[in-house]
């Protein structure tokens, strides 16, 4: 059944992710707990394929012009993915015997958090700008090892909650490559680490019978035209402006769910 509200849920939704490569999981998942009435198990699993689906279509216009850092993607996937594939199957577990209880305020904390790391990602990045000038030897030794140890936190957060890929993924690796990344290419690096991590997540929720298929649909016929015009504008548009404003909006989310 179309329901107009649910496109437009989706249309914004996916703006912001062709537009920035944050506020997807982070955005969508609360607004299917407050406002469609989504079990917390459900929001997650159908938020999971709205993410996989959505970036695929956005990595698209990002991979052709080849803005996508390969070397740190094969770092990330290296820990998201071991670690997805074990927190779903422990979720979808939990859920068989009805321990999820926890799952709605996992979410409220994990929106509060990556809120904090948009607000204060250009903060993090000068600190890690000057730990790469003043002691460039030892941060790029370290580089690989933090970067597969981030991935795998990516890959806890993102399987238990849908939050994270974009939003706590993009504050990691301004963090942790402070030079190398540019905005557009943190995106778009962000935005295709989301794709094979969100996917293998969602199908154990999948299999497990956790999917809303017609939520799903409605989300998509917003997201899939909304997030190929965030994509051809991105790095056109203030992204900078777009994040603080949507930190704000989480922070808010974050407590309203806490409470």
């Amino acid at each position: 059944m179309i329901d107009p509200q649910q496109i437009l849920a989706g249309a914004l939704t996916g703006f912001l992710v062709g537009l920035t490569g944050v506020g997807g999981g982070a955005l969508m998942t609360p607004i299917l707990l407050l406002f469609f009435g989504s079990a917390p198990l459900t929001a997650v699993a159908t938020d999971l394929w709205f993410a996989a689906i959505t970036k695929t279509v956005a990595a698209r216009i990002h991979l052709r012009a080849e803005r996508v850092d390969w070397q740190v993607l094969r770092r990330l996937w290296a820990g998201s993915l071991p670690a997805a594939l074990a927190m779903v199957l422990l979720a979808v577990a939990g859920a068989g015997r009805g321990h999820v209880a926890w799952l709605g305020r996992a979410i409220g904390a994990v929106v509060l958090v990556t809120a904090l790391g948009l607000l204060f990602a250009p903060r993090l990045a000068a600190i890690a700008r000057a730990r790469r000038l003043g002691h460039p030897a030892d941060f790029k030794r370290l580089q690989p090892r933090l970067t597969v140890l981030a991935g795998l936190l990516l890959g806890v957060v993102v399987s238990l909650t849908s939050i994270g890929a974009g939003t706590l993924g993009t504050v990691l690796l301004v963090y942790l490559y402070p030079l190398r990344m540019t905005p557009v290419r943190l995106v778009a690096t962000d935005i295709v680490h989301a794709i094979p991590l969100a996917a293998l997540a969602g199908l154990g929720y999948l299999f497990a019978g956790k999917v809303d298929g017609a939520l799903l649909l409605n989300l998509l016929i917003g997201s899939l035209p909304a997030v190929l015009v965030g994509s051809r504008l991105a790095g056109r548009l203030p992204g900078r402006w777009l994040q603080v404003c949507l930190s704000f909006v989480l922070l808010a989310t974050g407590a309203r769910l806490l409470a």
